[in-house]
């Protein structure tokens, strides 16, 4: 086989996560969708966004131009946050002391963060006051408390002494004789009591200490703000997530000079919950953060192909380019223009790339590897690309899927609905099933897309749908043959009318309606059998 060109091996060794930057690589290969600004304002901000969206990579440039503007940029990955036994032992251990394990580690990890940002500036390293006030954020966090019996035991220890002592005296000149005795005796008594508790340590953080730590190191910090951005929120168990952001909600969100950003997975969250005595605990969306902001909407390119082109153009010339050393640097690769000219049979081939992606950077990266692996010495063909985004479905979406045998089944019983019996790549959904777990767990594995939300159809008023559209991989084998899709949506006017994504309510779309309920009756037949 003979050896890829330069091109071509530079696109096989683009990092495919974003931890895997340093951060100067991952200012450089930031390309923005247009989600830079939403995101830089003071507001506490929630960012939804499917694996893969940029997220990390978001909040990651985000934190370090925060930093380059004088401010305090705390960035967190929640995965690398709390104990084994916090995280996973959720029988053996109540979530509130799980909660408080897992903020205990948050809180040291934000300390360190914050330590380290002012051995970097001579500020605030030289201020007293501040070292003073982040002394005391570590004292707020540092308590534990035992529960369990407690033994009260009382010694007593005596002490008796006696010194018992005589004297005989002779005198041969006078004759005397005198005999003295004498006896002393003393005694002391000591008491001691002893305290022995039995239990097991629990951590024990006091929510006003450590908002007043917090607030205090806030107001040493003069005009600096402090951004808190929380990653990976839904590595956090399902029960312990309302309770840290109860946490967040008293302490934190309160401090004007903070801001909090956290990015989570929309359908893997649970901010909030009814504890048995009726009380509410957790993030209240719309009144403690905001939650407007879906890079998976940023990342929606239906209708709109030049912006996608000109995207990953940028995307990948960036990954290709930052920080390479001249001797690694692709011969003849200076703009981004030469990326296709260069890389691609022909526009063409980009524009299948772009379509492949849907619109996610890292399906983008993982293709365009695969292509390039594939095409060795040659530019990049249009069929490398259809292959490479093949083996990409099959092995990190259906693969994600292997532990979902209903979401498997729905995804061929959309596939035979949709996709063969009408020739179409999208369909409808009833707002009112967008929690069914199947449809869910295709969405977070990036098979279907959600490319609009809140659509009004003419001939059902009052119902609101969503528009999906299956992913590229799941149909690019019938490309070419009697089942390839002919458009997105199938219209009622016509049998062979088709439209895509509608930019306006009110078209005649009955037939784009992918009802659930004959799903799980003919689930429901096939068991019968």
């Amino acid at each position: 086989m003979a050896l890829p060109s330069a091109l071509n091996a530079a696109f096989s060794k683009i990092p495919k996560r974003a931890e895997s930057r340093g951060e100067s690589e991952l200012r450089d290969t930031f390309e923005d969708s247009g989600v830079a600004s939403a995101l830089d304002v003071i507001d506490h901000q929630i960012i939804y966004g499917r694996r893969g969206t940029g997220k990390t990579h978001a909040l990651r440039y985000l934190a370090s131009t925060r930093i380059d503007e004088g401010d305090v940029g705390v960035y967190v990955d929640l995965r690398t946050v709390g104990s084994a036994e916090g995280i996973f032992d959720g029988e053996q251990i109540g979530p509130i002391e799980r909660t408080g394990r897992l903020l205990v580690d948050l809180l040291n990890q934000f300390h360190d963060e914050i330590l380290q940002a002012a051995l970097e500036d001579n500020q605030l390293v030289g201020d007293a006051l501040f070292v003073t006030r982040l002394d005391g954020l570590l004292s707020a966090i540092g308590s534990i408390r035992v529960d369990g019996p407690v033994e009260l035991t009382t010694d007593v220890e005596k002490e008796r002494s006696t010194h018992d002592g005589g004297r005989v005296e002779l005198d041969i000149v006078r004759p005397k004789v005198a005999v003295a005795a004498s006896s002393d005796t003393s005694e002391s008594q000591k008491d001691r009591a002893v305290v022995t508790r039995r239990g097991v340590e629990r951590v024990s953080l006091n929510f006003s200490d450590v908002a007043r730590a917090l607030r205090e190191l806030a107001d040493s910090l003069s005009a600096r703000r402090v951004w808190i951005i929380l990653d990976e929120w839904t590595s956090v168990p399902w029960d312990v997530q309302p309770y840290l952001g109860a946490f967040l909600v008293r302490c934190v969100l309160p401090l004007q000079q903070f801001t909090v950003k956290i990015a989570a997975i929309e359908q893997q969250i649970n901010f909030r919950t009814k504890l048995p005595n009726g009380q509410i605990i957790g993030i209240e969306l719309g009144a403690d953060m905001s939650a407007n902001l879906s890079l998976d909407d940023f990342m929606v390119f239906e209708q709109e192909e030049s912006r996608a082109r000109n995207f990953f153009q940028g995307l990948l010339f960036k990954h290709l380019t930052a920080g390479a050393e001249e001797d690694r640097q692709v011969p003849g690769l200076s703009k981004e223009t030469d990326l296709i000219s260069l890389g691609f049979t022909d526009s063409r081939a980009f524009d299948e790339l772009v379509r492949a992606a849907e619109g996610v950077p890292r399906d983008a990266i993982n293709i365009v590897s695969k292509a390039a692996w594939r095409a060795s010495d040659r530019r990049i063909s249009t069929p490398d690309v259809r292959t490479a985004a093949r083996q990409w479905f099959q092995t990190d979406k259906e693969g994600a899927l292997r532990g979902e045998p209903v979401a498997q089944s729905l995804l061929n019983w959309i596939i035979d609905n949709v996709i063969r019996e009408k020739k179409a790549r999208g369909f409808l959904v009833n707002q009112k099933d967008q929690d069914e777990a199947p449809l869910k767990a295709l969405f977070d594995a990036r098979v279907l897309h959600l490319v609009r939300r809140g659509y009004s159809a003419q001939d059902t008023p009052g119902e609101r749908y969503d528009v999906y559209v299956i992913d590229y991989g799941a149909y690019v084998d019938l490309i070419n043959t009697k089942n390839a899709p002919k458009g997105s949506l199938p219209v009622d006017d016509g049998d062979d009318g088709y439209v895509e994504v509608p930019t306006q309510d009110l078209r005649p779309l009955r037939r784009a309606v992918l009802d659930l309920r004959e799903f799980t009756a003919s689930l429901e037949s096939e068991s019968a059998l």
